[in-house]
Formats: C-alpha cells, structure tokens, sequence
C-alpha cells in the first residue's frame, strides 16, 4: 500500500501495480496494436499498389507510427489512463498526487516506452520496474505517473467516533429533513478520516461543516461544543432515525432506547401448583416471610373438624349394589 499526500494534507492509500499484472496489460495491449497495424498494412498495400516505392515506405512508417505510438498515447488520454489492457486487468495510470493523467503524460510514456519496451522487446522496463519501490519504469518516472490497481478487496466501512455521552439525544427535535444526502456523505467522510488530517485543516473542514449543518437545520452547535462533537451527534442522530424508521420501532421522535420485538416480551410462567406435604410437617417459608396464624374463635364456638376418613370396614350410604343374580335390592325375582 502506496500512501501519497496532496496538497490539502490528506492521505491517499494506493495499490502500486507490480511487474506479473503490468506486463500481462502490456502483451494484450500489443496484441491489440499489432493485430490492428497488420490490417491496416493490409489495406495500405491493396490500396497503393500503384505508388512507388518510396511512397509505400512513406505510408507504412507513418502507419506504424499512428497505430503503434499515436494509437495507445490516444487511448489513454481520452480513458484517463485505462488501456484495453490496463481495463482487463484492474489497472490505472494516475498522476502522482493520485490525479487523472493528461495528454502531456501520456505523451511521456508512450515515447519512451517506445525505446524500453518495444525497441528493447520490454527488458529494460522490467528491470526498472523491479528496482523502483513503487513498480515504475522510465516513463512513469519521467512522466511523473504511477501504475495503480483498481480492483483491490472492497475494505470495510471507516469507524464513525460515536459522540460524547451527554450529547446522546440532545438533537432529539431537530429537523434534519433540510440537510442534502452529499452534506452527510461530506460529514461521514470526514468524522472517519479526521484523525488523517492535519489539525488545522481539520479545525478548518469541522468548522465549514458544522455551519453547513446549522445553516440547513436552523440550529446552531452548543456553546462550548467542539464542531467536530457537533456533526457526530448530529449524525448519530441520524443514523437513529434511519434505524427506527427501517425497523419500524415508532415515530422519528421516540426515545433512542432499545425497541422491544416479540422476541424479547418476556412471557407469563405458567402457574405451578403448590407442593402437597404429608400431615404433620410444616411448610417450609422463604427467610423473611412470618408463618400464617389461623384467626382467633369466639367464645362457644366450637372449631370445624374436618370430615373423618371412612374405615375399611364401614360401607357406603345409598343404595346398595345389584348382586350378580338379578335380585333386586327388595328379595323379589322380576319376572321373566
């Protein structure tokens, strides 16, 4: 990973393209040129058949000359630095402070790479781009130019610092229907990338913002609030919002606590019938619980006995049962 620093003190992390991908991009771009220089020189000979010799000679330098040179110098002015094979290959040639390149660097490149890549078939660009650090050869250095990669693993969101606690909900009522989506980008951007910048610069960027903010809203920062603390609350505030509206937790005013969902509604416990203990033993009570004491009689009153429990030997009142030969309980036979 390159780091280059701009002129407004901020750090750009770049990829330098090393020899293996460069010199695939080089090979399908000469494919390209040299498959397009035989059709022309096909055409040229079909057509100029009947000029001389040295008219013939004429056309075909000129002809490798545009297609050869002309063509890529072209082709990477008018892409910003993306050949068709720097395209296949995830590759870019930017200026050194990170830039698009212009036609005066393109115009570099190509005539010297005329001498290190196809005059010497590529030698003398491999060794200079295996000493450079970067992975330059002699054009991109002369040119002032670096070969970057584009397609590099996607890295995860920067770390927006969370606001100070006592700033938590403190812009619960403003209205932040008024601030455009590029503000925010431009305030995210920043509160991932402050500690990058250099202090005054940072002081400068936070101040712009936080009035920025205050301008759409109609609220300025506190007294005593530093601006970047300004736009991390706000933006926190935000972020709630956006939350609470997505997962549909109330109205964009409600509290920032923690929503419940019926996943975390603790349910009843089903009720559990008291244990049945054997006559005699007392109950056992929880520490701090005094026994329940059966309320006082009047006097004359006699208590209420519970019901004795039917001995083995007493027999049921009623009817008596049936017996098993058909006599009623009377002594009589019912009639056949």
């Amino acid at each position: 990973m390159s780091e280059l620093v701009t002129g407004e003190a901020v750090t750009l992390e770049l990829r330098p393209a090393r020899l293996p991908s460069r010199a695939l991009a080089v090979l399908l771009d000469l494919a390209a040129a040299v498959a397009v220089y035989v059709a022309v020189t096909v055409v040229l000979v079909a057509s100029t058949a009947s000029l001389d010799t040295a008219a013939q000679t004429a056309l075909s330098i000129a002809s490798f000359v545009l297609v050869l040179v002309g063509a890529p110098i072209a082709v990477e002015t008018l892409s910003h630095g993306r050949s068709l094979g720097k395209m296949a290959c995830g590759l870019r040639v930017v200026r050194d402070d990170g830039g698009p390149i212009r036609f005066r660097h393109s115009l570099v490149r190509g005539l010297i790479g005329v001498i290190e890549i196809l005059m010497t078939f590529g030698v003398v660009a491999c060794i200079a781009s295996l000493v450079s650090a970067r992975g330059r050869r002699l054009g991109d250095v002369f040119a002032g130019t670096l070969v970057v990669r584009e397609r590099v693993p996607v890295a995860p969101a920067g770390f927006v610092p969370p606001p100070p606690p006592w700033l938590v909900g403190r812009f619960s009522g403003l209205d932040l229907s008024a601030v455009p989506d590029d503000l925010w980008l431009a305030v995210r951007q920043y509160l991932t990338r402050m500690g990058q910048l250099d202090p005054r610069v940072g002081w400068a960027m936070a101040e712009r913002l936080a009035a920025d903010v205050a301008a759409r809203t109609g609220v300025p920062a506190p007294q005593g609030v530093l601006p970047a603390a300004y736009l991390a609350a706000v933006l926190h505030e935000r972020q709630a919002r956006e939350a609470r509206r997505a997962f549909g937790a109330g109205p964009a005013g409600a509290g920032t606590g923690p929503v419940a969902t019926p996943a975390m509604t603790p349910r009843p416990a089903p009720p559990v019938a008291p244990p049945v203990l054997p006559p005699g033993v007392p109950p056992v009570l929880p520490p701090g619980v005094p026994p329940v004491t059966p309320p006082a009689l009047s006097p004359g009153v006699p208590p209420v006995q519970p019901p004795a429990a039917p001995s083995p030997g007493d027999r049921p009142s009623g009817p008596r049962n049936a017996p098993s030969d058909g006599r009623s309980s009377t002594g009589f036979v019912p009639p056949a």
